[in-house]
């Protein structure tokens, strides 16, 4: 019975302890659940106004408010863009994209004056590739990792082997 008397003082003297560093941490920094002092009845309390430094701002732009400068940021923005519409491409610079040009091959026999044209054929062995690389791709985008697709990847390699030993010269 001592102890649980002991205990339950204890308690109440770290209770007040606690009670009475938040009371001086209130006086300290002001409460707001206090009423105010006299010498502060008039009014509200306003916050103290950090002084602007000198120079920051011209005096015709300080009050402006937000919206005003996100308004004259979407102007500028805009006028960038028209201007690179309008204005000429760079001349300097990388040449602009020109479509791909095709082109073939043709031979001259020495002996005639008649021109043939070469054919350009495709290895089978490609188009195996080609083709096992598209069921590939089929399998990973529907996330279908089974046993297939290591199938799949075995024999697209052998393929792929095979077409750059016929492809090559």
């Amino acid at each position: 019975m001592a102890t649980d008397r002991d205990e339950r003082r204890r308690q109440e003297r770290e209770l007040e302890e606690i009670r009475r560093s938040f009371a001086e941490m209130g006086a300290r920094m002001g409460s707001l659940f206090e009423p105010a002092d006299a010498d502060e009845q008039d009014g509200p309390r306003k916050p103290p106004q950090p002084a602007a430094p000198a120079g920051s701002l011209p005096p015709g732009l300080q009050g402006r408010p937000r919206w005003w400068w996100a308004a004259a940021l979407g102007l500028l923005f805009v006028a960038g863009t028209a201007f690179g519409w309008i204005l000429p491409k760079s001349d300097g610079g990388e040449p602009e994209a020109a479509p791909p040009q095709t082109t073939i091959a043709t031979t001259v026999a020495p002996t005639t004056t008649a021109a043939t044209q070469t054919v350009v054929s495709v290895p089978e062995e490609c188009l195996e590739a080609a083709e096992l690389a598209d069921e590939i791709i089929s399998a990973l985008t529907r996330d279908e990792r089974d046993n297939r697709l290591a199938l799949n990847l075995r024999d697209y390699s052998v393929a792929n082997q095979a077409c750059r030993e016929e492809a090559s010269p």
